[in-house]
């Protein structure tokens, strides 16, 4: 076994996640931690391990001020840094449970969370941030104290408000470990709510150790790798692979200023490994494809070739392609067109990994064929969250890989997936119906997805049972995969496809209003001419599907669908029920002319 892979720290060495960080800390004290951006002194710094310690221990200091008991919730409501760190791992070691909180959310959705977590303490950014949460809660009985990272306004008169610079103290004492417990609840996460309310999923200490320590052991992570952190922490793909994992494998993590500046932030921390959602890769290449639209066509053919050739070679290094002559050219095609996107993203990045949603197979074509192996995964909040993910030397883009080493995966004969492992939650704080509908007595999760498992034992997730659409014929539509086609075309920002119970299906689409203007200036999205004109589009990025999934109905919008609006979830996921309820008459106008709903 390698070096760095016997220098990480495994559940039973850390048995609960505050002991896993002070032993990294033990471990290695010297070695810089966190990369982050001062904004006082408006200038990049580092910290240690050790420093890490020192800064967790005044925050302890001042959470045993608050007379809080172990068991006793606080919740965070902050952007990616040092302090998010700090914060959990402080509480952690007092046997508190943290809340993590969407620094985007609606207000409304943050007063219920804060409600029905009974949460006594809330970390905020600012006391601005704080009043429409104040004002969205009928009552917060049990919120005693609301720290803000900035000052406090000179008329803030709410008792409850306490700014940083005064509640914490100059200097802490050790880093305390009060309960050794690998069973006791960490953390309760809450739900992004596409169908309700949010529901709260119950993770013990053991929940996340084990299921961070098998997921490490599904890719390589060196010390001397550098991660980036953008996806919220409050996001349990990112407090796992981009917190909890580097911890493990003792690697730094930079945190990124804000999603404004990432390029800027790539440029500065130069990672070596990202963590993301489909977003950041399809706005990326989003970029790419402007980019070379507005370039010569010369340039187009050579980035495409450049592509074909990648992904040949990509194709022949996991042993399902025979070797071609043109591999030969990689390393010119490298110089003249790969690296330049590798620049972008700071010239060192030799690993991505996805997950999240599904990431359209086109845009993984085009990344790993420019050089940049990206993983596919899959996982929910209930499975701790990672259920699979694909390995560097047995990837199928197409699929989100094998499940990771202690989860095993069954179908029922529905297709539903089935997920079972030591990272499968207690089940949803205070709601046993809700845990009696998706969390079997002998420990098998309903994660609630069709899937298919090949002979290889890559799953492949064809779409949420809820979201399956059931034309009146009786054909059965995933509707993902349709609206990932149509989001190739960056004339649509978002869509939503539609059609339950209806002869055929239609689609709501937000447009890119620069480019319809560029495109079809003269066809308005609310005619006849402008809709066929949308309807085409969509049908060319769909050859290969079934004549029954085209699209032959469209309303065009121009207004976003936004986490403000009510319309996404703070992961930027679509609340099908929302745009329906928002959009009933344009919904019903689509059918009109039919005969047979």
């Amino acid at each position: 076994m390698s070096s760095h892979r016997q220098a990480r720290i495994s559940p039973e060495q850390a048995l609960t996640l505050d002991g896993l960080f002070h032993e990294r800390a033990r471990r290695s004290p010297d070695a810089v931690a966190y990369r982050f951006f001062d904004e006082h002194a408006q200038a990049w710094k580092k910290l240690t391990w050790a420093g890490m310690v020192a800064e967790i221990a005044r925050w302890q200091a001042a959470l045993q001020r608050e007379n809080l008991q172990p068991g006793d919730r606080v919740a965070i409501m902050f952007k990616n840094s040092p302090t998010w760190v700090m914060f959990d791992q402080a509480a952690l070691g007092l046997g508190l449970v943290t809340v993590p909180l969407y620094t985007a959310d609606r207000p409304d959705n943050v007063a219920y969370v804060l409600q029905d977590a009974e949460a006594k303490l809330l970390l905020i950014a600012s006391a601005e941030h704080w009043h429409p949460i104040d004002q969205a809660a009928a009552e917060l009985p049990a919120l005693a104290s609301v720290v803000t990272m900035h000052p406090l306004p000179a008329d803030a008169h709410d008792p409850r408000l306490h700014d940083m610079d005064t509640w914490v103290p100059e200097a802490g004492d050790d880093f305390l470990h009060r309960l050794a417990d690998p069973e006791r609840l960490a953390s309760i996460v809450y739900t992004s709510g596409t169908t309700g309310r949010p529901k709260g999923v119950m993770l013990s200490h053991r929940n996340l150790l084990s299921n961070a320590w098998n997921s490490l052991q599904t890719f390589d992570v060196l010390p001397t790798d550098v991660f980036f952190s953008f996806l919220p922490l409050s996001h349990m793909l990112e407090r796992t692979a981009g917190y909890y994992i580097p911890v493990m494998a003792g690697a730094m993590v930079g945190f990124a200023r804000s999603f404004q500046q990432l390029h800027e932030d790539f440029a500065t921390v130069r990672p070596t490994l990202l963590i993301s959602v489909p977003r950041i890769y399809e706005r990326i290449y989003a970029g790419l494809r402007n980019k070379l639209q507005t370039g010569t066509p010369m340039a187009r053919r050579l980035f495409d070739f450049a592509v074909e050739v990648g992904y040949r070679r990509f194709e022949y290094a996991q042993g399902r392609a025979a070797w071609q002559a043109s591999l030969l050219l990689w390393p010119l095609l490298q110089r003249l067109v790969a690296r330049k996107l590798m620049a972008r993203l700071g010239g060192r990045l030799r690993m991505a990994l996805s997950g999240g949603a599904a990431l359209s197979p086109e845009i993984s074509r085009i990344f790993i064929g420019l050089g940049l192996p990206i993983l596919q995964g899959y996982g929910l909040t209930e499975a701790g969250p990672v259920v699979s993910v694909n390995r560097a030397e047995r990837n199928k883009p197409a699929s989100v890989g094998p499940p990771i080493p202690g989860v095993e995966v069954k179908l029922d004969e529905n297709g539903i997936l089935f997920a079972r492992g030591a990272g499968i939650m207690r089940g949803y704080w205070r709601n046993d119906e809700a845990t009696r509908e998706i969390l079997m007595e002998d420990g098998w999760l309903n994660t609630g997805d069709i899937a298919h498992i090949d002979g290889d034992g890559h799953l492949t997730i064809i779409g949420r049972i809820k979201e399956i659409i059931v034309m009146s014929n009786g054909e059965k539509v995933p509707p993902v995969d349709l609206e990932t086609a149509i989001l190739r075309d960056p004339l649509f920002e978002q869509v939503m496809v539609v059609g339950e119970g209806k002869p055929c299906l239609g689609v709501f689409a937000v447009l890119n209003r620069e480019l319809w203007e560029q495109a079809a200036a003269e066809k308005s999205p609310d005619s006849a001419q402008g809709r066929a004109f949308a309807l085409a589009r969509m049908a060319r990025q769909m050859p290969g599907f079934p004549g029954y999934t085209r699209i032959r109905r469209a309303c065009l919008l121009t207004e976003p669908w936004t986490i403000e609006n009510g319309l996404l979830t703070p992961t930027l996921k679509l609340k099908r029920t929302h745009v329906l309820e928002r959009y009933r008459q344009e919904y019903l106008k689509l059918y009109e002319g039919f005969s047979s709903f």
